[in-house]
């Protein structure tokens, strides 16, 4: 939209004049962000009624983007730069005497995800809306987010994340389109229902603003609340309902928090099906055309009940067949999986299951009983009863997922090739046509655009403006390599960077870092298999080095880490409790000085993310092989420069292809090595231990009290390793690890090669925009038009 400097100041003093009724000076930073943030909405409204019409007038297809998880970020400067205000804003604030990044660090940064799950959910969201497909959210509006992390003597504890204290400017609160979820109840074969729990679903949308192209989609989170006509007087019963959406991921770890979790997803599920199937009647005339209209996809096994819903809805209340409504639902349905651990595909204890939804349960026990007649005959009863949605008394969600859906995809070449060869084998065997690769994707909007405004506007200045739409246009920057005075740029905009992030780290921790150092960066969930533990491994080495050899020369080094375990996870918590002791260790040695330092950034989140990735030069990406099914943090670090010290693991893989593998560190065990290991059963981690002299030396220090205060923690991590033979190859990749940041340490002198090498990365990066992931996925599984590219 068109707005001048003049007009914005007037429209804000306004705002302001009418929310609080004072003056801009007697404001706080919070209430002019609030004021910014109805301003904004205001200057958006139209095109989101236009939207809305435009599809339903024209019969759209519409995409449902189903997740448990949405990761957003701060929506204040990516709203105002895909409505081609950001310049403007700035400006206008700066002649009233304001400041725009104060005023955005006042929005609070909504943690409704834990990771790589949400911020993909986000990031596609964003793309839907830029590419013009009739893309909607559907999730969960909880109260408190994932928890904010604080570390009290070296230790995780969690906080309550009340992102909510002062609302959420950006949601419209819809009780018009509000519908019920039933829970327990007895149920009929008629069917029936009578006792049920009964729970209001209210949603709350937000605009997903698209970019340049006045488009805004809704992201749909469902509160859970007492129905108005509910006669229900405990507060025990009350407590009950709001606990559904009260928090992400509640502690699983015993049968009350497995009935939760399972509360929560069959409540966003159902409510959104619900909702899908009203507005889909109150625009089309004949439920038959539902599969040419309506596109359901499934991120991961959370929301897998759509399917068993769909068929409820379809069945129960607009009496289709069996398998009318069949057909409907799988046309409709499509799913992502997102992982080959099994303790991540999740099951449910049958006997919980069906108590708490039994219709739902009465659906999966059919659609089990004629997956076995059908299939039976075909491949045998021993690989049905391995693939059946019910088995070994559970309610196995990601066969369902697979069974219900007419599309089953991987993200990233390798996850997809284990998903058919391993993970899903059975179920591939049956479906081979279903399965297919869609590699993840970034908004580089804002993972570039915003995040590294200095570096954006390099490329700006460079190759012209149209990247920001067609990111593969990255790949025209390969030329400069040649070109010393854009290198020497280049280490200039990371340098500035750096010096951003060094001024953070100083400001709320109290530690002052070089900002010629190489920074070393770990930003993930901290999981076992994620091995934070190898990159902790890699500091004490650093550290007995200088300690050893004081006056010789050393390339200095900062290692940051980002990471929240689950509250439930006792060894992940142990390993955080490892780095911040050693942090301590390190920090604190004078022999050391500035040559070393540790920074663990508490409670990370998209923000902190965004001051951390434009500043790294390394991006730590050590998964055991074939454990990380593609991983994002990687794309948004290669977008910003940093190289890859990588695994053949998930997109890494991908990336080293996209970049050249000249311009990353890979190294370790490849999948097929590691699942020989498996296959034989001889792996001894005690044989590595014992034939590397360093690395008993780093293991040892984790028991004999070279590394202070950990002696429970130190112990538990060390028979990890050695008592419990070290599950994710750890000291078997040591090696090759050590070797690889040792060529790190030598190669970032040469700081030419090193930014020609940081080139490669950023013009390679295009290759796994979101945006273009999205395409793929509006092309081949969800069957809708979108604006193209190029």
């Amino acid at each position: 939209m068109k707005l001048t400097c003049a007009q914005f100041k007037k429209d804000f003093l306004s705002e302001i004049e009418t929310l609080y009724s004072t003056s801009l000076s007697d404001t706080s930073t919070i209430g002019q962000f609030i004021a910014l943030g109805q301003l904004v909405r205001r200057y958006n409204s139209q095109s989101w009624t236009r939207t809305a019409k435009f599809y339903r007038d024209h019969h759209q297809k519409q995409v449902y983007y189903f997740s448990i998880e949405f990761l957003p970020g701060r929506l204040l400067a990516s709203n105002l730069l895909n409505l081609n205000l950001l310049t403007t804003v700035k400006k206008g604030l700066t002649e009233l005497g304001l400041d725009f990044e104060t005023i955005s660090q006042a929005e609070p940064d909504p943690a409704l995800g834990n990771g790589g799950l949400g911020r993909l959910a986000a990031c596609y969201m964003d793309a839907m809306a830029s590419l013009k497909i009739a893309g909607n959210g559907n999730g969960i509006r909880y109260r408190y987010g994932l928890f904010k992390q604080v570390f009290m003597d070296g230790y995780q504890v969690e906080l309550p994340d009340d992102w909510l204290h002062h609302g959420n400017v950006w949601e419209t609160r819809r009780d018009n389109k509000s519908c019920i979820v039933q829970f327990g109840g007895n149920v009929w074969l008629q069917p029936q229902s009578e006792n049920t729990e009964d729970v209001l679903a209210v949603p709350y949308d937000v605009g997903i603003v698209g970019y340049h192209n006045d488009i805004t989609n809704t992201l749909r989170l469902w509160s859970a609340e007492l129905p108005p006509s509910a006669t229900y007087s405990s507060q025990d019963q009350r407590d009950r309902i709001s606990e559904i959406t009260k928090v992400l991921y509640p502690d699983d770890s015993n049968s009350a928090g497995q009935q939760l979790r399972l509360r929560q997803e069959y409540f966003f599920s159902s409510a959104g099906v619900q909702s899908i199937v009203r507005d889909f009647c109150a625009t089309h005339h004949g439920i038959k055309l539902l599969g040419k209209k309506v596109a359901i996809h499934i991120n991961d096994t959370h929301p897998t009940l759509v399917i068993p819903e769909m068929m409820r809805l379809l069945m129960d209340e607009h009496h289709c067949s069996w398998e009318v409504a069949w057909t409907l639902t799988t046309q409709v349905m499509s799913y992502t999986n997102h992982t080959i651990l099994q303790e991540a595909l999740e099951t449910w204890p049958i006997d919980m299951f069906k108590n708490l939804l039994p219709r739902i349960y009465q659906i999966i026990a059919e659609i089990d009983r004629r997956y076995r007649e059908q299939q039976t005959p075909i491949f045998g009863k021993a690989l049905v009863d391995q693939t059946a949605p019910l088995g070994n008394g559970q309610v196995r969600m990601a066969y369902l997922a697979v069974i219900g859906s007419h599309s089953v995809n991987g993200v990233a070449p390798l996850h997809t090739e284990l998903l058919k060869t391993d993970v899903l084998r059975g179920l591939y065997q049956v479906y081979p046509e279903r399965f297919n690769n869609k590699t993840n994707g970034i908004a580089t909007r804002r993972w570039v655009q915003l995040a590294n405004q200095p570096l954006a506007q390099l490329i700006d200045q460079t190759i012209g403006t149209d990247w920001r739409r067609q990111p593969d246009l990255l790949q025209t920057l390969l030329p400069y390599q040649q070109d010393d005075h854009f290198l020497y740029q280049l280490g200039q905009v990371k340098l500035t960077n750096k010096q951003a992030l060094a001024a953070y780290v100083q400001r709320t921790m109290g530690i002052k870092i070089r900002t010629d150092a190489i920074y070393d960066v770990q930003i993930k969930r901290l999981h076992a298999y994620k091995r934070q533990l190898l990159h902790v491994f890699e500091i004490l080495r650093e550290y007995f080095a200088i300690k050893d050899h004081p006056q010789q020369p050393v390339v200095p080094r900062v290692h940051i880490f980002g990471a929240k375990a689950a509250p439930s996870y006792h060894y992940a918590k142990a390993i955080i409790k490892l780095i911040n002791v050693v942090a301590d260790m390190v920090n604190q040695d004078p022999a050391i000085g500035d040559r070393l330092k540790v920074i663990f950034i508490p409670n990370y989140g998209v923000s902190i993310a965004e001051l951390i990735i434009p500043a790294a030069d390394v991006s730590e990406q050590i998964s055991t092989a074939s454990k990380e099914a593609s991983g994002t943090s990687n794309m948004k670090l290669m977008a910003n420069g940093a190289l890859s010290l990588a695994t053949y693991d998930g997109a890494n893989i991908d990336i080293m292809q996209a970049a050249g593998a000249e311009n990353e560190y890979p190294f370790g065990l490849k999948v097929n090595e590691v699942y020989d290991y498996y296959h034989r059963g001889n792996y001894h981690a005690t044989d590595f231990y014992n034939a590397d002299p360093e690395l008993k030396r780093l293991l040892d220090s984790l028991v004999d009290g070279t590394i202070p205060g950990i002696p429970t923690v130190g112990r538990e991590i060390y028979d990890s390793l050695l008592r419990y033979n070290d599950e994710f190859f750890v000291l078997a990749d040591y090696r090759a690890y050590v070797t690889q940041q040792q060529q790190i340490s030598h190669d970032f002198q040469n700081q030419p090669t090193w930014q020609q090498r940081s080139l490669a990365n950023i013009a390679a990066s295009g290759h796994f925009a979101a945006d273009l992931a999205v395409a793929r996925y509006a092309d081949d599984i969800w069957q809708v038009p979108h604006e193209r590219l190029n």
